[in-house]
C-alpha cells in the first residue's frame, strides 16, 4: 500500500497526477563527496547501498531506516516511468516536494534541474526538457549540515546528539509527499482566495503560467457551490502576471468555530471554447479582526481555547503515519474542551490545514525559528524567503486566524528586524493579527506603537493561588503581569491579551524516574484535574484576557506533559477535562 496517497494539495486539486512516495534508493553522504562520486549520475543506480520508505524520514522507524544520529548529507533516487499521454510538446511535467529539510538539489536523467533553500516549505520544479520516453532518473540530495552552527531553522530538532528538554529527535530530507502532475501550455499555478462577509463574496487573485505564445482568447471562469448547490460564477479574461476575479454568493453560510463550513470551488481555463485546465479548491466565509481587546471572529468575541501542537509522532516523527492521525489530533483536542491550537516551532503540512479548515479548528501559524540566528544577514534572507512561502502557501485556509514568526526571542534581539518582518507580514497578509515574538520580549513600532496585534506571554506558574492572583490585578485595570521580559512600555490598553503558554504539568505515572515537565508534577490524578481546573478557570474569569494556550497537547519523547501520551492515548477522561476547559469565558458573556 502506498503510505500518504492522498491528493497532497488540497487547495490546488488537479486529476492528472502520480504520487510518488513508497521505496526510493537511499545512501548516506557523511563526508559530502556523493557528487564527486557520481550519486546524481543516471546509472549510479549501483552506487545506492540502502531502500528508504517516503515521506517518511530517514530517523523514522517508518523510514526503514532509523537512523538518529546527524546525518549532514543524504540522497535519494528512484525510476519510473512517465505515462506516454503525458506528451510533452503540448504541455508541462511538474515534479513537486513538499518539504525537504534543508537544502534539497534535484537531478533528472542526470542533469540537475533546480534546488530549493529551506525545510518546511514546499518547491516545484519543471522537468519537461529533461525525462524521456521509457526509464527516468530522479536523484535528491538533502543537506541539512547547518543546524549546529545556528544557520538553518530548526524547530525544536535537537542540536545535541540526544533528545533533552524540550528538543526532540530531528528530521532529516523528505518528509512530505513528493509526487508530478501533468499540465497544460497554459494553466493555473496559483490561488488566493479572501473571503468578505459583509458583502457576500470572494475576492480571488488567480495566476497563470505556461507558453506566453498561447496566450490568446482565454477565459477564466469560477464556480462556487455550496453543498452541491451553485452559489455564484464568473467569468473574466485574464492578464499575465495575475488576475483578481470577485464571485458575489447568493447565499452565505459563515465558518465558524467549530463549525467548518465550506463551500467547493472550481476554476476554469478555457481557449476559446475548449476547456484546456481545471481545478478544484474549498474556501470558508469567515472574519477575523480586533476591537476593544478581543479578537473577533465574524464580528463576535471568541474566547480562544488553545492547546500547543509540536506536531510530532513516535513512528514517523515530523511525518504523521496516515492521513487520517492528523484529523485525529485536531479531534482529540476537541475532545478535551478546546477550539484550536498553536502549530508550535513547526510549519504544518497543508492536509492538517484541510482538516482544521473542515473542524472550525482556529490555528495560528507559526515558523520554526529555533536554533536560526537572525542577526547574520544570510540567515535573515533565508527566513524571510521561507516564512513568506509559508503565508503564501496558507493564506487561504480559514483555520489560520493568525501567525507569528517568532517564539521566545530574548532582550539581547533585534527590534530592528522583528519590525521588518512584523510589517512584511503584514503586507503578505492585512487579514490576519500578527504576533511579532512569542512569549518574552515584545517591541515598539518605530512610530510609536506597539510592534504587535497581540501582546502575549508564557507564564508555567504550576500553583493555582498563585497564578490567579498574578492576573487578579489586570482585571481590574491595573498594567497586566508581563511574567518574562517585555519592558513595561511595550503593552498598550487596547491590544488583546494573549497568555499564549501555560500550564505544561509534568503527569507521567509510567515514567517515575524519567520525564521531564514544568515544576513539580501533582501527586496524584486528581491533583492534576484540580491544578488544570484553577489554571485555566483563573484565564476564562478574567475579562482582560482573549485567549490561552495550554501546553500541550501530547507528550512528545522525554516531554511528559501533554494530555495524551506520545501514542495518542488518553491521559485523563477527556470529558473531564473537556468540562473544564469549555467553561464559558469572561468575554463571551
Amino acid at each position: 500500500m502506498l503510505p500518504r496517497s492522498e491528493y497532497p494539495r488540497p487547495q490546488l486539486v488537479r486529476d492528472n497526477w502520480i504520487n510518488l512516495n513508497g521505496k526510493w534508493q537511499f545512501e548516506f553522504d557523511f563526508g559530502q563527496t556523493g557528487e564527486a562520486r557520481g550519486l546524481c549520475a543516471a546509472d549510479a543506480g549501483t552506487l545506492f547501498s540502502q531502500e528508504i520508505t517516503v515521506p517518511f524520514c530517514p530517523e523514522s522507524k517508518l523510514s526503514g531506516i532509523g537512523h538518529t544520529d546527524y546525518m549532514n548529507c543524504v540522497w535519494y533516487r528512484k525510476t519510473l516511468a512517465i505515462p506516454e499521454e503525458w506528451s510533452c510538446d503540448k504541455g508541462y511535467v511538474l515534479l513537486h516536494f513538499g518539504a525537504v529539510d534543508w537544502k534539497a538539489d534535484v537531478w533528472v536523467n542526470g542533469t540537475l534541474a533546480g534546488w530549493h533553500h529551506g525545510g518546511y516549505t514546499p518547491f516545484t520544479i519543471d522537468i519537461t526538457k529533461l525525462i524521456q520516453s521509457g526509464e527516468n532518473v530522479i536523484t535528491l540530495r538533502a543537506t541539512d549540515s547547518q543546524l549546529r552552527a545556528g544557520n538553518q531553522s530548526a524547530g525544536k530538532q535537537s542540536p545535541r546528539y540526544e533528545s533533552f528538554g524540550c528538543f526532540y529527535t530531528r528530521t532529516t530530507g523528505i518528509w512530505q509527499t513528493v509526487w508530478m502532475e501533468y499540465v497544460p501550455e497554459v494553466y493555473i499555478d496559483k490561488l488566493n482566495i479572501t473571503p468578505d462577509i459583509n458583502n457576500s463574496k470572494i475576492d480571488m487573485h488567480v495566476v497563470l503560467c505556461g507558453n506566453m505564445a498561447e496566450w490568446k482568447d482565454l477565459r477564466l471562469e469560477a464556480i462556487t457551490l455550496y453543498e452541491g448547490k451553485e452559489t455564484g460564477t464568473k467569468s473574466i479574461i485574464p492578464t499575465w502576471r495575475g488576475s483578481n476575479i470577485s464571485v458575489d454568493l447568493n447565499e452565505l453560510h459563515l465558518w465558524e468555530p467549530l463549525c467548518g463550513r465550506l463551500y467547493d470551488l472550481k476554476i476554469n481555463l478555457y481557449k476559446g471554447t475548449q476547456l484546456v485546465d481545471s481545478v478544484t479548491s474549498y474556501f470558508g466565509m469567515r472574519s477575523v479582526a480586533l476591537t476593544d481587546n478581543v479578537i473577533l471572529v465574524n464580528g463576535k468575541p471568541v474566547f480562544q481555547r488553545l492547546i500547543l501542537d509540536q506536531g510530532f509522532y513516535p513512528d514517523g516523527i515530523y511525518t504523521a503515519p496516515t492521513d487520517d492521525e492528523l484529523r485525529l489530533d485536531i479531534q482529540r483536542a476537541i475532545d478535551m474542551g478546546f477550539n484550536g491550537a498553536r502549530l508550535h516551532q513547526k510549519i504544518f503540512e497543508p492536509r492538517f490545514l484541510y482538516w482544521a479548515d473542515k473542524a472550525g479548528y482556529l490555528c495560528w501559524g507559526e515558523h520554526a525559528n529555533w536554533n536560526l540566528d537572525i542577526s547574520r544577514e544570510e540567515n535573515l534572507i533565508n527566513f524571510q524567503n521561507e516564512w513568506t512561502e509559508e503565508i503564501q502557501r496558507d493564506y487561504s485556509h480559514p483555520c489560520i486566524i493568525g501567525w507569528c514568526p517568532f517564539n521566545e526571542t530574548q532582550q539581547n534581539q533585534s527590534n530592528r528586524i522583528l519590525n521588518t518582518i512584523f510589517e512584511l507580514t503584514k503586507q503578505l497578509d492585512s487579514t490576519r493579527p500578527v504576533i511579532d515574538t512569542s512569549g518574552w520580549v515584545h517591541h515598539r513600532a518605530r512610530d510609536g506603537r506597539a510592534g504587535t496585534d497581540v501582546f502575549d506571554v508564557h507564564d508555567y506558574e504550576q500553583s493555582p493561588d498563585v497564578f490567579k492572583e498574578k492576573y487578579l490585578p489586570f482585571s481590574q485595570g491595573i498594567v497586566p503581569p508581563h511574567v518574562t521580559f517585555s519592558p513595561i512600555d511595550t503593552w498598550l490598553p487596547d491590544i488583546p491579551y494573549f497568555v499564549s503558554e501555560f500550564g505544561g504539568t509534568r503527569w507521567a505515572p509510567q515514567e517515575e524516574s524519567s520525564g521531564w515537565g514544568y515544576g513539580k508534577g501533582p501527586d496524584n490524578e486528581n491533583d492534576f484535574i484540580e491544578r488544570y481546573r484553577g489554571l485555566v478557570t483563573s484565564l476564562l474569569d478574567n475579562p482582560k484576557v482573549c485567549a490561552f494556550c495550554y501546553t500541550q497537547l501530547t507528550d512528545v519523547e522525554q516531554e511528559v506533559n501533554g494530555l495524551y501520551y506520545y501514542d495518542r492515548k488518553p491521559k485523563f477522561d477527556p470529558a473531564v477535562i473537556k468540562a473544564i476547559t469549555s467553561q464559558p469565558a469572561a468575554i463571551e458573556k
